[in-house]
């Protein structure tokens, strides 16, 4: 007896070893890893799940999976805690400890809805893992999370030219279709003694190489470019002590601006043969206020003037006030070869949650008293606009704005011709977020075909074809500056993922709704014959 209750207790203590593999599986497959896990990633989370006959451990299971990728793949939270929130270190840590117990809790919410719905309606074992599928994509498509990760940029990450299919899908779509091929490597893995499994395992790699194939020549078919600018990015890589002084007025901002025309300066002189059309700097780059009621203060003229002797324009970040609210705005400004202010210019709209404004401060305005220190920024008026000069037409960007396709095919709905795209990743050091936010904002070029040009304080600066094809990429923490010839379309065609935006969350809420009615129709049709 004392045997089988021990070995009872072996089986049930292995079988949790299924939600923290699936764990390590998603979260080792997130950039800067290689999408190595990524088609079969949630398969030891279904097996254990299929083994339940309770909700608690379904729940258990999720949370656990979810548990363990959010530590491995965004660890850099901790970091970020100690850098922005200024938190000490066992605070930082406890930090990301709560912050991974609850940033993904679509994978326990999916495993709920699934396991309650199949009970329900007494699902057959086929039927309930299509559910099951289903849901999981439903459920990781609308999380609710402050970084919109998706499993469709660790492809673009890792250069493998499925990506290309982004054109068509979105990236979000790669993610769904990712995701989707989770279930029949889950049945060949339950079929794997069998013949039937080794013909499943045989078709999904012949199809993955299809696919593939298919993105080379979805990239060898882009129009060849009928235009091209020249640019120069500047990366100071300025410190957040020295920023937060400037935004303070206390002290810095003559050292910043410095910093930065010293670095433009040194990269005209190394591009003396070369004509700029125009300089980039990154988001709140100039260290004070900008816009025309400020443009004779003392800051505002010196770079009037710089621009001018140098007759080179500029789009920089900087901060301006809001006229109507009068608040601070996060901004993108054109200035021309005279460091003459053209207007329109942009306010970010799609802003930080706790970093530029307080959820749900408009209905309860005494949060504020609870946090004070948290940023007051008014919010732009979104992409309805684009920054038009010299000829070019511009889509604008602020930092976390480019992880939203739907802002950026407003910029492609409105013709831009390439996307600038300004960010301060200073807080989140060297190891995941840069390149994680690097890609994803890069992707945005690559459903929409149109060049993205990334100017970062700190790292990765770089500009994107409309291939996707990725430029020179700046070093990350380092001062730099870097001059770019980026050819692009005067009236870029519309994609097909521009066209039907709502596509494959179409077919994925339709797939859900057959599913749940078949399930229905042979509930009740068992009923009838009974």
């Amino acid at each position: 007896m004392k045997n089988t209750y021990d070995q009872y207790l072996t089986e049930n203590t292995r079988i949790w070893v299924l939600p923290i593999l699936s764990g390590v599986f998603i979260g080792t497959s997130y950039i800067p890893f290689p999408p190595w896990a990524s088609l079969f990633c949630f398969v030891p989370l279904w097996i254990f799940w299929q083994k339940q006959t309770h909700l608690k451990p379904v729940l258990i299971g999720g949370l656990l999976t979810a548990f363990v990728f959010t530590l491995i793949g965004f660890n850099w939270i901790a970091l970020t805690l100690h850098e922005f929130a200024h938190l000490d270190w066992p605070f930082a840590i406890l930090g990301v400890i709560i912050y991974a117990l609850i940033a993904h809790l679509y994978v326990p919410l999916a495993g709920a809805l699934w396991f309650l719905i199949k009970r329900k309606l007494k699902m057959t074992n086929l039927l309930s893992l299509n559910l099951m599928t289903i849901i999981t994509i439903l459920c990781e498509s609308y999380s609710l999370t402050l970084f919109d990760w998706n499993f469709g940029y660790s492809w673009y990450g890792a250069n493998i030219p499925i990506f290309q299919w982004a054109e068509y899908i979105g990236f979000s779509g790669l993610s769904a279709v990712t995701l989707l091929c989770n279930l029949p490597l889950y049945i060949a893995w339950q079929e794997r003694k069998l013949f039937k499994g080794k013909i499943i395992t045989a078709c999904i790699i012949a199809g993955f190489i299809i696919l593939n194939i298919g993105g080379m020549a979805l990239k060898a078919r882009i129009p060849q470019a009928d235009a091209s600018a020249t640019a120069l990015l500047v990366q100071a890589s300025t410190e957040n002590s020295e920023k937060l002084a400037a935004e303070l007025g206390k002290g810095y901002s003559q050292e910043i601006l410095n910093r930065y025309v010293s670095l433009t300066d040194q990269a005209l002189k190394a591009h003396s043969g070369t004509h700029i059309d125009f300089a980039v700097w990154p988001e709140t780059a100039f260290p004070a206020l900008l816009g025309y009621q400020f443009i004779q203060n003392k800051l505002p003229a010196t770079l009037s003037k710089f621009l001018q002797e140098r007759q080179l324009p500029l789009i920089t970040g900087a901060y301006s006030i809001d006229d109507k609210s009068q608040l601070i705005t996060n901004s993108l400004f054109v200035l021309d070869k005279n460091g003459d202010l053209i207007s329109p210019h942009y306010s970010k709209t799609i802003l930080l949650a706790f970093g530029e404004y307080i959820p749900g401060e408009q209905l309860f305005p005494q949060i504020r008293d609870w946090l004070p220190a948290t940023g007051h920024f008014a919010r732009g008026s979104g992409p309805n606009q684009l920054l038009e000069w010299n000829g070019f037409k511009m889509g604008a960007q602020i930092c976390y704005e480019s992880l939203f396709p739907a802002f950026s095919r407003s910029l492609a709905q409105l013709g831009a011709e390439f996307i600038v795209n300004v960010t301060n990743d200073s807080w989140y050091g060297t190891w995941q977020e840069p390149y994680q936010h690097f890609y994803m904002t890069l992707a945005r070029g690559v459903e929409f075909r149109r060049p993205v040009l990334r100017v970062t304080n700190t790292g990765i600066s770089t500009v994107s074809l409309a291939s996707g094809e990725i430029l020179e990429k700046s070093p990350i923490h380092q001062p730099w500056a870097g001059v770019y010839q980026i050819p692009y379309l005067k009236n870029p065609p519309v994609t097909f993922y521009q066209r039907l935006f709502w596509l494959v969350p179409g077919i994925l809420w339709a797939s859900l709704v057959f599913l749940l009615s078949l399930g229905i129709y042979k509930l009740y049709k068992t009923k009838n014959i009974d």
